[in-house]
């Protein structure tokens, strides 16, 4: 008899567009947690050792880090704190590595839908990553199908997740400026006195963690405390914020919102609003005017029954990246230390394209979808169309990261587009981008 696994996923890679295409998290509860993953999967190879360093890239609002696989590779990955088990989602590395196939899983989507998705388990995988760390034999969950195309959406090869595993076993610091991680021993480790840092308590559930942070809502009332909500702490959600209304009475849309596709999951697209709160606190810094999500309740927030203590929302590395961000498993706190990015604005794709990365390098680029109403719209552009051009630049100078950027950039900017229609006629479109929320 198969194992069944309660799975939900808002995945960015296809739809979502505030924090550009949000790439939400994976939550794997329910049979997974007999998988028998050791506490602590990853250690220094070395004895005595106490600290190791990690180079990471910043690839659409997401953390990506190398690893060799029984001593093949190196292989891509997304480092997710949202996800239990590690994954990995392209079948055709499982096949070339010849790794063991153990209990099987049918993957539930929202609402207990049969996804049509498998995953088996395998174990006594060897991982190797910089900075002297190892897992020297941890168990993976690996997708019968490539459903989640990370790789389009990222731009580069992505071949899996690793999730808390890694943070079960080092106290993580992402130092977002240097793009590095540095990973220390648990044991020895000792959390910095200087009142410029922010200590929040974390709570472990299911090989998850959750804070408490207070959300101040719009209209913003003077001198109203905000409300204590728990969120999901999520490295693998590109979004600054999501919040699931039905979570709490006294949650409500934001006067000003936005109908939008906020991400797809295994069922088909997610639906919801694009607005903002006020604001966030989180220990003691305050960031103003979040760009905030909000799920339909019919697609996200019944997923918890049976499978996941209450929450409020997550909360992903858009407001993760603009800090020092020491997560603690071992010590169940979080520390934050504000960068000069603290005091960006958060903005939403201001075009209305969403685009998919394909070709051998990933560097020809698709429009999967246009919004409706959208900039993109206004201009002519249409579906299943290639982007040639932009302000007379070859396309393939710029990486998917560098046209969300673009996209994300000023109201009022005007770019100027060079499109090929699937009938190969190419056609020029001004394109003018509009700050809708």
């Amino acid at each position: 008899m198969q194992n069944i696994v309660q799975i939900h996923a808002l995945f960015g890679w296809m739809r979502a567009r505030w924090a550009c295409w949000l790439l939400a998290a994976l939550l794997l509860s329910g049979g997974v947690g007999h998988a028998q993953t050791p506490t602590a999967a990853f250690q220094f190879s070395r004895a005595g050792r106490h600290q190791g360093r990690i180079s990471f890239l910043a690839q659409r609002n997401l953390i990506v880090v190398t690893a060799l696989l029984n001593g093949r590779g190196p292989y891509n990955f997304l480092l997710d704190t949202g996800v239990g088990t590690s994954l990995l989602t392209d079948p055709a590395l499982s096949a070339s590595l010849g790794l063991l196939r153990g209990s099987e899983y049918r993957l539930l989507g929202v609402g207990g839908t049969d996804s049509g998705l498998r995953a088996y388990e395998t174990t006594n995988v060897r991982v190797d990553m910089d900075g002297g760390v190892i897992a020297p034999g941890m168990t993976w969950l690996v997708l019968n199908s490539d459903v989640l195309d990370l790789s389009g959406y990222v731009g580069m090869p992505i071949h899996g997740i690793i999730g808390s595993d890694l943070f079960r076993s080092f106290v993580v610091t992402i130092r977002p400026d240097e793009r590095q991680l540095v990973l220390h021993d648990p044991t020895t480790y000792r959390a910095p006195r200087s009142r410029r840092w922010a200590r929040i308590p974390l709570v472990l559930d299911r090989d998850k963690a959750y804070l408490t942070a207070e959300v101040q809502q719009l209209p913003a009332v003077p001198g109203a405390a905000g409300l204590p909500l728990r969120l999901l702490l999520d490295t693998g959600a590109g979004h600054a914020l999501s919040l699931e209304t039905t979570s709490d009475q006294r949650l409500r849309l934001p006067p000003q919102h936005l109908r939008t596709d906020l991400g797809r999951g295994l069922t088909g697209l997610i639906s919801g609003w694009l607005g903002r709160v006020a604001g966030v606190q989180l220990g003691c810094y305050h960031l103003p005017q979040v760009l905030t999500s909000f799920p339909d309740s019919s697609q996200v927030h019944d997923r918890l029954v049976g499978t996941e203590r209450l929450r409020n929302g997550s909360v992903g590395y858009e407001v993760l990246k603009r800090f020092i961000t020491v997560i603690d498993y071992p010590h169940c706190q979080l520390l934050l230390r504000s960068t000069p990015a603290l005091r960006e604005p958060f903005e939403h794709d201001m075009c209305g394209l969403d685009l998919l990365a394909t070709g051998p390098n990933y560097r020809r680029y698709l429009v999967q979808r246009v919004v409706p109403g959208s900039p993109a719209a206004a201009a002519g552009i249409a579906e299943g169309e290639e982007l040639v051009s932009i302000n007379l630049l070859p396309i393939n100078v710029f990486s998917l990261t560098d046209l969300s950027r673009m996209l994300h950039s000023q109201d009022g900017r005007v770019l100027l587009l060079l499109l090929r229609r699937p009938d190969g006629e190419l056609h020029t479109a001004n394109v003018r981008l509009r700050r809708q929320i």
